[in-house]
């Protein structure tokens, strides 16, 4: 088959590398434009443009899809299948009809619970105990498309809440490897789309910086059900935009905490503003 991948950050190559696992090797790459990254700014490719790098595929990197005279990498072919994750940018109707199989989207949650930009970290959040992932056919509407197939992956595991950053890995080489089968299945015959039921949709926000401060006294931490659900957004946000509170006009990153016996939050390492990462206890003696 001729198929184009559409996709942008690590969790996207993770599942590339589950594709090439399973034979199925896109013969184009489309992602976002190379980025600013890191204090010093340093224009950077995205990862799945590196991934398509180091296996000489071409790879294409617009600006928008908007413009239909400006994407001849793309409308200068035929294409069997479209496979978008996490692309990050809207794809209009006539390019997601464009393949002869339509376009498949691998989204990280149980559809139609958590539609939108966060369901890993929403699962954290809201402390669910059981999350999965969908293969489902996009269409014009925010994972709103008839799905091919989906698996169940439990949570409720010796350490939950799961660590955020951990559970996005795991999802996206579980992922991966079921929609690789997925695919193979579908284009056989073997699956046929089943249309969501739409009234039971919810949906969770984009998780911004603002989101992540906390409001803690580090000489008199929180116990309890406070404690808890601190502990799920300090969980929830590893990775990114990570937690912080601000002690005497500094900002104080967490970086790992948990809930001792009694059920009080604890704090283990920190990583305060202008230094590296150290023992809580070390810096509030």
């Amino acid at each position: 088959m001729k198929i184009a991948f559409f996709g942008t950050p690590e969790l996207s190559a993770i599942v590339l590398d589950e594709l090439e696992q399973s034979g199925i090797v896109p013969n184009l790459i489309i992602t976002n434009p190379d980025a600013l990254i890191g204090r010093k700014q340093v224009l950077t490719p995205p990862p799945v443009a590196k991934w398509a790098q180091a296996r000489a595929i071409p790879f294409f990197q617009p600006e928008t899809l908007k413009d239909k005279a400006l994407l001849g990498p793309i409308t200068n072919s035929s294409w069997d299948l479209f496979i978008v994750v996490a692309y990050g940018k809207i794809i209009p109707r006539w390019l997601i009809e464009l393949p002869k199989f339509g376009t498949v989207n691998l989204h990280p949650s149980l559809l139609p619970k958590f539609r939108g930009a966060s369901p890993i970290r929403s699962a954290i959040l809201n402390n669910e105990r059981q999350t999965g992932v969908t293969v489902m056919l996009l269409d014009e509407m925010v994972d709103h498309g008839p799905i091919l197939a989906q698996k169940k992956i439990d949570l409720n595991i010796n350490n939950w809440p799961v660590d955020g950053q951990k559970l996005d890995t795991m999802m996206a080489h579980q992922g991966g490897a079921f929609l690789a089968d997925t695919i193979k299945q579908f284009v056989a015959g073997k699956i046929s789309p089943k249309e969501q039921d739409h009234i039971e949709a919810t949906f969770c926000t984009k998780i911004s910086k603002e989101m992540s401060e906390l409001n803690l006294d580090p000489f008199n931490l929180p116990s309890g059900e406070e404690a808890y659900k601190i502990l799920l957004k300090i969980r929830a946000f590893s990775g990114w935009p990570e937690t912080f509170f601000i002690y005497q006009g500094k900002r104080i990153k967490i970086k790992e905490a948990g809930l001792d016996y009694a059920g009080k939050l604890y704090i283990s390492k920190i990583i305060p503003e202008g230094k590296k990462e150290m023992d809580f206890t070390d810096y509030f003696k």
